[in-house]
């Protein structure tokens, strides 16, 4: 295979994994570069819970970072904050549903009382 065939092997690899979603209500659609780009002017918070210097963030990224995996992967939760910050903690899901589950589960591990809106 030449240099040419390789390039066109990975882009049908990742290209088709690489797309953009914009939210319409709490469901993940796909949409081009532009939309995906002027979705952002909202905010993309699912949540955001703070308690004593700790944050918890559940947000829609808008792109597909399941790099292969059959669903898309669109949301992110992350807990911020003293004790946090080496941790690291960082969990992603596909759906908003999930993404509220994921954010009670940072909130209870964080020890912060979050309730659904």
């Amino acid at each position: 295979m030449n240099k040419k065939e390789r390039i066109a092997r990975i882009k049908g690899i990742l290209l088709p994994q690489s797309k953009y979603y914009a939210l319409e209500g709490r469901t993940p659609v796909p949409v081009g570069c532009d939309a995906w780009a002027r979705s952002f002017e909202k905010d993309q918070h699912v949540a955001l819970t703070k308690k004593d210097g700790v944050e918890v963030s559940t947000v829609f990224l808008g792109l597909n970072h399941s790099f292969g995996g059959e669903e898309p992967i669109l949301f992110e939760t992350m807990i911020f904050g003293p004790g946090y910050d080496q941790k690291e903690y960082q969990t992603r899901c596909s759906t908003w549903e999930q993404a509220e589950r994921m954010h009670a589960k940072a909130c209870k591990i964080a020890g912060i009382t979050w309730k659904k809106p």
